[in-house]
């Protein structure tokens, strides 16, 4: 048995790339994050379309397998968000606006409004985007529920306690 240590980022990267050379992708990886933020491997490649598949699911299965794979060799090791051209952080932007404007809706009306179905990621980030939100807050059914959607619903007002 080897005693060599290699840093888990470098196995990360390493294994990524092996991973996607077998799929026949020529790409160019970064790392960035670390503390503070998930660690990231971000990936440049002239096939980011076919890489990313259709709204992120190539993308999201090739993440889960590299994590799985890390973390079956190390339960501790950190999870990795594999990212292809910034079309996860594109696309957090473009969610989290999507969503304000329905959230003007249920701050004019009063009325809650119940999102499209979302994968947890994506539900993370709504809720996120709402937390210090002081009209409009969000509710989502447990994990063991079935149907993963969230509620947007207008937070009561907040009584003045100067009397």
């Amino acid at each position: 048995m080897s005693t060599e240590t290699a840093a888990p980022k470098a196995n990360a990267k390493e294994l990524l790339d092996t991973m996607l050379g077998y799929l026949g992708f020529v790409v160019q990886i970064d790392e960035s994050g670390g503390e503070g933020s998930s660690p990231t491997l971000q990936i440049y490649t002239e096939e980011a379309d076919r890489l990313i598949g259709r709204d992120g699911e190539t993308l999201d299965a090739i993440q889960f397998l590299l994590n799985r794979v890390l973390q079956s060799k190390d339960p501790d090791a950190p999870k990795w968000v594999v990212d292809c051209e910034m079309f996860r952080s594109m696309r957090e932007d473009k969610i989290v606006q999507h969503v304000r404007q329905l959230a003007e809706r249920v701050r004019i009306s009063g009325r809650p409004l119940q999102l499209e179905p979302m994968n947890s990621y994506e539900r993370r980030i709504v809720h996120e985007a709402f937390k210090d939100d002081p009209d409009v807050g969000t509710w989502s059914p447990s994990d063991s529920a079935r149907i993963k959607q969230i509620t947007l619903i207008r937070r009561p007002a907040r009584k003045e306690a100067a009397q």
